[in-house]
């Protein structure tokens, strides 16, 4: 009796219900770790909190100028990322407004419209917009479109002009781009309207938002803005006043003189003058700026350094001066003797880099002017010592300040759109190191076109436009690549730049009248961010050799 008592007395654990018993706990199992994960997942995402891709720490930007991670262009002359290469691609801003087809009214039908099908188009109808906006979705296959401004009257009773800010459906480049296109518009028989063509790049002037030209005011200076960059927007980059007397010598300003950094690379002028920058703002100060460059030869089209090159050429000053106080040093000047007479304004001299910004905050330097003075040794005269060892980790260098020339940008989104922002690109390194076989024994025979034909096929799909980014002065040498692909090279847009350009035009005005030359700079500037805009990016020592970027056993892990 004892061991009967001791036996279930339900059946549950009969063999022939094990079966049912073991499925039963695994899916409580299953539901158990189902229920958890949820909530890890729902704890995850209410505290994550994402790194801002604006503010990026000091290191970051050494570490990319000092990285060969992508070898293709780290040359002497290559052209360095500024700010807005290190924001989020998939960052938007408040003003975007995505659009969808599938959201438009698209009904253009108006019994009323009978007797005037010959009288001028109304480019303010919603119905005129919409059949625009729906062209213009249709036939840009490749973009994102974030917002259309309105339409307005074209050149002609038949034609409307309509902008819109958008930016590539593949793009890996932060930032909105800006076009704004000619509509020829016809309305049929039976009142409908219908677009019957539209205009290239930038053909619809008159939807170009205009901006006041007035001086922008130290004292109205706009707060930092972590803003995306828009290409294809009016430029403003007048230079910056102080408005009255008062402000002026209220104002505490800092100024570098002197040193050895003048016409050297486009990189280590940054790195001198981002160190600058960045002591002004440690200080609270004005950076009183020289914008006139010396471009290195390294850039030129003549092999020697040229000086008087505008700073405004390279880099977006309007970006510059609303998001820190920064005056141009020629107005400074005259600012100061004018008022300096009168006001007795006071001169604080510091010579080199040993008197370290810590120490300047620590005395509380009340002069209207910190001047820096830079003797004539190197590389002792360099301004970027001020900002190297205890200052490294005080002083940070402000790079989301910087960007590259929006007009320079506007031409690389111009390219772009002649290619209907659907090409792959290729970067094909030759010249002298393809000469030099003692450190490039291989880079002359895989750069060759069959070698480029060979290794492109497993890449590239035939038939696809092809970009080639290279410093190979013959483009003719390409000929046999166009059996397979549609080629297309830097040069074939120079009306982008020529006399009758827009760029030619703004950069004559700010260079009082005088032509620019589209510099060596500026062409690498430009080839290296169409090729960075291509779909698949194939490298020349990355993809296309089995050399090494800085010649025989160079090669790291990271190229």
């Amino acid at each position: 009796m004892l061991g009967r008592s001791s036996l279930p007395r339900t059946g549950s654990f009969r063999p022939e219900n094990l079966t049912q018993n073991v499925l039963a706990m695994i899916g409580n199992l299953c539901l158990t770790f189902f229920v958890i994960g949820v909530l890890i997942f729902t704890i995850t995402a209410l505290t994550y909190e994402p790194e801002d891709p604006l503010i990026n720490p000091p290191t970051k930007i050494t570490n990319f100028l000092e990285s060969t991670s992508n070898p293709t262009f780290k040359l002497d002359n290559a052209v360095v990322k500024t700010g807005e290469d290190f924001m989020d691609p998939n960052q938007t801003s408040a003003f975007a407004t995505i659009i969808n087809v599938s959201d438009v009214d698209y009904g253009t039908s108006n019994p009323e419209c009978e007797s005037e099908v010959s009288t001028p188009i109304d480019c303010t109808d919603p119905e005129v917009f919409h059949v625009m906006m729906k062209a213009a979705i249709e036939h840009f296959k490749d973009i994102h479109f974030y917002r259309f401004g309105k339409a307005v009257r074209g050149f002609n009773d038949s034609s409307c002009h309509m902008a819109w800010r958008f930016r590539p459906k593949e793009g890996k480049i932060a930032g909105f781009y800006k076009d704004y296109r000619t509509f020829v518009i016809s309305r049929s028989a039976n009142c409908t309207f219908n677009v019957v063509g539209i205009g290239d790049y930038h053909s619809g002037g008159n939807a170009r938002k205009k901006k006041k030209n007035k001086k922008p005011s130290l004292e109205k200076k706009q707060e930092e803005t972590n803003s995306l960059p828009v290409v294809g927007e009016m430029v403003n980059d007048s230079l910056p006043v102080v408005e009255s007397e008062g402000s002026f010598r209220h104002g505490r300003y800092l100024i570098y003189t002197g040193g050895g950094d003048r016409c050297k690379s486009m990189s280590h002028y940054l790195w001198s003058f981002m160190c600058a920058l960045g002591e002004a703002q440690y200080l609270n100060r004005t950076l009183v700026m020289d914008l006139s460059l010396c471009l290195s030869s390294i850039y030129t089209l003549s092999n020697q350094d040229e000086e008087g090159k505008d700073f405004r050429f390279y880099f977006d000053f309007e970006h510059l001066k609303e998001s820190a106080s920064v005056l141009d040093k020629d107005q400074f000047w005259l600012d100061w003797n004018k008022w300096n007479q009168k006001d007795g304004l006071s001169l604080y001299l510091v010579e080199g880099f040993r008197t370290t910004p810590m120490k300047l905050k620590l005395a509380n330097v009340k002069k209207t002017l910190i001047m820096r003075k830079f003797g004539s040794v190197e590389p002792d005269n360099y301004w970027y010592r001020v900002c190297e060892g205890e200052t490294e980790s005080v002083v940070q260098r402000p790079w989301h300040l910087i960007w590259k020339s929006r007009r320079l940008m506007d031409i690389v989104s111009a390219i772009s759109s002649r290619m209907n922002w659907d090409f792959d690109s290729v970067h094909v390194v030759r010249g002298e190191k393809a000469k030099n076989i003692e450190l490039w024994p291989n880079l002359q025979s895989d750069t060759s076109p069959q070698a480029l034909l060979s290794t492109l096929q497993h890449k590239i799909n035939n038939g696809r436009t092809l970009y080639i980014a290279t410093n190979e002065q013959d483009t003719s040498f390409f000929d046999p690549l166009k059996d397979k692909y549609s080629t297309h090279f830097l040069d074939e847009y120079k009306d982008l730049w020529d006399g009758n350009s827009e760029w030619y035009s703004e950069t004559t005005k700010l260079n009082k009248g005088l032509p620019v030359e589209f510099d060596g700079y500026m062409r690498v500037l430009v080839d290296t961010e169409v090729f960075l805009r291509g779909k698949k990016q194939i490298e020349t020592f990355n993809d296309l050799t089995r050399d090494c970027k800085d010649g025989v056993n160079s090669c790291s892990s990271a190229s």
